[in-house]
């Protein structure tokens, strides 16, 4: 990391943030310990696991390798912002079918699937086990994991899913 600070500007769920932060600190802890968002996860540091998922402009970063000054400029979304209530399709189906046992790996899975379903609003089994490929679950819940991928595409299409919330950008 570098000795200086710089002002940055960045989005994060829609808000803006004027920042006077270092602009190699990682994206994480800018989200974790200066705006508060806790709800990205510090996994391995390295990128390998995909706890720390977010989307900057729509595409998927590890935020823990991420230097905030990638996001100078840019929206960055995080699990806190796909939906105030915990309506958006993901979140639902993930408490529908159980899927977090201790939850850690919960919010940069619903990151990766929420930019799966973006691209693909109805993903075959091969497309859902492709890209979350690159998230691991210590508890393994993985079967539990695609089920409730296919199940927010289907709450989604049904048109009940969404209630308001930001669709999965």
């Amino acid at each position: 990391m570098s000795d200086s600070t710089a002002k940055l500007s960045i989005r994060v769920n829609g808000v803006p943030h004027q920042l006077d932060v270092d602009p190699d600190m990682p994206l994480l802890w800018v989200l974790r310990d200066v705006l508060g968002l806790t709800g990205t996860k510090y996994g391995c540091g390295q990128a390998l696991c995909g706890a720390c998922t977010v989307h900057v402009d729509g595409q998927v970063v590890r935020s823990c390798c991420t230097p905030v000054r990638r996001a100078e400029g840019r929206e960055v979304l995080t699990i806190e912002g796909l939906s105030e209530d915990g309506s958006h399709p993901l979140q639902r189906a993930w408490l529908e079918l159980g899927v977090p046992q201790c939850g850690f790996c919960q919010a940069g899975q619903i990151m990766t699937a929420a930019a799966l379903l973006r691209k693909h609003p109805r993903p075959s089994l091969e497309q859902v086990e492709q890209s979350m490929a690159g998230n691991l679950c210590r508890c393994g819940t993985y079967t539990r994991i695609r089920a409730a991928v296919q199940r927010a595409a289907a709450l989604a299409a049904e048109g009940s899913g969404n209630n308001g919330s930001k669709v999965s950008s």
